[in-house]
């Protein structure tokens, strides 16, 4: 358990390599996810169908992958409402959520105007930046984005953060959760659950319609999910924050 706010870690080298790790991790999580994106609209699938289920491999097995290269590191969050989570849950200390936060949204930010950089302008598209479905409506849209990142959260505490959890299958659950949470919404938020893939297409594309959903939402979900596990699930010795 992480006491105080840890200002010493901006002294750190082993919380420098971390950050820089999570910086990586997100700009090629953003880089390959908006890609994969990209790639769909080039070839026109139907996203109702093989399209939907591209996206949201593409996606898991993203996540799985860089959870697995980044979590003896970082801890593999690659996403800032994981590392509000965890700091508010002291996981990590506040300075080392805030420095992962600012790595990982300028991570995002890059990984997606290098995709702009590489693609074509006529094949672009709006570059995998997510929109809420105009007959879902922004409080339906907030509610899905609170629900499912709760889902993702959950199993993150369950799998990688509880000691009792199985943690040689954290990346693979939580690349499989990311995976279904994509199935579920891609069609009707474009399945965020994750500020920070949100805020890089976004910027690159110049699509801000209801951005404040995908950082409320998703911090929002996260941090019921954290506090729950925390509260109910986790071992009396490690219920010292609340």
């Amino acid at each position: 358990m992480v006491e105080g706010f840890g200002f010493d870690e901006l002294g750190s080298g082993e919380s420098w390599r971390a950050t820089i790790a999570e910086f990586i991790a997100t700009f090629l999580f953003v880089f390959v996810g908006a890609g994969a994106v990209v790639s769909l609209g080039i070839f026109s699938m139907d996203a109702g169908g093989g399209g939907l289920v591209a996206i949201a491999v593409a996606h898991g097995l993203a996540i799985a992958i860089l959870v697995s290269a980044t979590a003896n590191i970082s801890g593999g969050h690659i996403n800032p409402a994981v590392s509000i989570a965890a700091a508010i849950t002291r996981k990590i200390t506040i300075t080392r959520g805030g420095m992962y936060i600012i790595a990982q949204v300028v991570g995002a930010i890059l990984g997606a105007l290098l995709l702009k950089f590489v693609i074509p302008d006529s094949l672009e598209g709006g570059l995998g930046a997510h929109a809420i479905n105009a007959d879902m409506g922004v409080t339906g849209g907030l509610i899905l984005e609170i629900v499912l990142t709760f889902v993702l959260v959950f199993v993150i505490f369950a799998t990688a953060v509880d000691p009792r959890g199985p943690g040689h299958l954290a990346p693979l659950a939580i690349g499989g959760a990311v995976l279904v949470i994509h199935l579920v919404a891609v069609p009707l938020t474009g399945a965020s659950v994750n500020p920070a893939r949100t805020i890089g297409p976004a910027l690159a594309a110049g699509q801000w319609a209801d951005h404040w959903v995908y950082w409320a939402g998703p911090i929002l979900g996260g941090l019921l999910a954290a506090i729950l596990y925390q509260l109910v699930f986790m071992e009396q010795e490690e219920e010292t924050y609340f």
